[in-house]
């Protein structure tokens, strides 16, 4: 799903003092210094430096102060003192100098709205002129619209991004919010993520996130999948009645059965749609190694697409424990030793031309909506800064995911019913075009909605499981 998104603009922060760096330069850290220096004993530990920055309007998160501290502390006592301060303000203030002169593309020392949509857009990142000048706004302190280099610093000043890729990374979609159909866009991570090592812990945090999520949510998964099995017009399986009839058949136990797979198939599918996107996103870059939308959407959806067919075969499995009855698999290695002797290879690729038919639809959608989602609250509701807040980037990727999936379901039922009609007595062993005139001639439109509630039902609470849980563990990876 598409999940998350993280901004990169923070509140304003005005530094009081002014001042250029110049012969100024040092009374003003000075001066800065002292605020943050509480107890006056010549060192600014991380607690004081939180409550100086939070008092100065400035709070930044303990993420963002233990990355300055990184970079400032030296010698590694756990305090700043004067000196390692004022040099890491002065690294710093080189660094912001490098990104304010790379977004000032006229050389007139002010940033201005243009040139905002133009970086962004280099990046992939299309907005308006309006939506610019509201980023404009968080950070112009004195009214003229545009950002002079004091305004730019004082604004970054304690901003520990390092380039203007760190600053601008803004809005970006992300793979954090799991609702069990990964079938959207890869997270994208910049070089020094990368390079850090960053990238890797942020999907393991994805990941444990997605299998707690997952683990959650499993009954209304596995309701889902025997409602698009076997409901029909004669059987109107409905919730109640569905957790009764699993509960009565396999006890409180079976409401799982069918996670093990669902949670075990995360971490191959996420390695492969990662690199998969990288490579894709290299065959479609141009020769500055820069990549539009449309290509990014076009990379996401082949890595997607390469990802569900390395993994395809743990879908099949996952749809036969759900709709198989106790006792009929031991476990996942039973289940397909069993449909290997009975059905062959060909069985583990059941219903994966309406697997990947819905990515295209889902994909798209989810992405248009996010971004007309998104668009809508820069214009209508943002005040004085473009950063939206954690309650508007789910209630975005809640909302872009639901769409995406009720214009993909009925491929998503098509796909389900393939998969499990070998396992289903008596059942026809239809391909996807007559399973769609089946359903459409016996049960109407609506015959492709069957499971859609339990689907939408687990939303929500998969979204908040797995966002809390991947925040958790960012936490404890010590990761912004």
């Amino acid at each position: 799903m598409l999940r998350l998104l993280r901004g990169a603009v923070l509140p304003a922060a005005a530094c009081q003092e002014g001042g250029g760096s110049g012969g100024g330069g040092e009374s003003r850290y000075e001066k800065l210094f002292k605020k943050l220096d509480a107890n006056a004993d010549g060192r600014v530990d991380i607690a004081e430096l939180q409550t100086g920055l939070s008092a100065m309007g400035i709070p930044l998160g303990k993420d963002a102060e233990e990355k300055i501290f990184q970079a400032g502390d030296t010698n590694q006592d756990g305090q700043l003192d004067f000196e390692e301060f004022m040099q890491y303000l002065k690294d710093h203030e080189k660094k912001m100098k490098l990104a304010f002169k790379s977004l000032d593309k006229n050389n007139d020392g002010r940033i201005e709205a243009s040139e905002v949509v133009q970086a962004l857009k280099i990046l992939g990142i299309n907005i308006s002129e309006r939506q610019a000048e509201k980023i404009l706004q968080s950070i112009d302190a004195d009214g003229t619209m545009t950002v002079d280099w004091n305004e730019w610093r004082d604004h970054f000043m304690f901003n520990p991004a390092t380039d203007i890729e760190d600053i601008i990374r803004y809005w970006k979609h992300s793979t954090v919010l799991d609702i069990g159909d990964s079938l959207t866009i890869p997270d994208e991570f910049t070089e020094e993520e990368k390079k850090s090592g960053q990238w890797w812990k942020q999907l393991l945090s994805g990941g444990v996130a997605g299998a707690v999520s997952r683990t959650g949510t499993a009954p209304l998964d596995r309701l889902k999948v025997l409602m698009q099995v076997h409901g029909s017009k004669s059987n109107k399986m409905n919730i109640v009645g569905g957790f009764k009839q699993m509960l009565k058949e396999g006890g409180v136990r079976s409401l799982w059965r069918g996670n093990g797979v669902n949670v075990v198939k995360i971490a191959p599918e996420t390695a492969i749609k990662f690199w998969a996107y990288e490579q894709y996103k290299k065959l479609f870059a141009n020769k500055d190694g820069k990549i539009g939308t449309i290509e990014r959407f076009i990379s996401g959806s082949l890595a997607g697409a390469t990802a569900q067919t390395s993994i395809y075969p743990m879908e099949v499995l996952k749809t036969r424990l759900a709709v198989g009855k106790t006792g009929q698999y031991s476990g996942m290695f039973d289940c397909a030793k069993k449909i290997l002797k009975r059905e062959g290879v060909k069985a583990f690729y059941k219903g994966y031309i309406p697997n990947i038919l819905g990515i295209i639809p889902y994909a798209g959608i989810d992405l248009a909506v996010y971004e007309a989602l998104k668009s809508t609250w820069l214009e209508h509701y943002a005040s004085d800064s473009a950063n939206p807040g954690v309650l508007v980037l789910l209630g975005c990727g809640t909302a872009s995911s639901t769409c995406g999936q009720l214009a993909s379901y009925p491929l998503a039922l098509i796909r389900t019913r393939m998969q499990a009609q070998a396992s289903v007595e008596g059942a026809p062993q239809l391909n996807m075009v007559a399973l769609f005139q089946k359903i459409i001639s016996a049960e109407g439109v609506q015959g492709l909605y069957r499971g859609i509630t339990p689907n939408f039902m687990k939303v929500l609470p998969a979204v908040s499981i797995s966002y809390v849980v991947y925040e958790k563990m960012k936490q404890n990876f010590g990761i912004a």
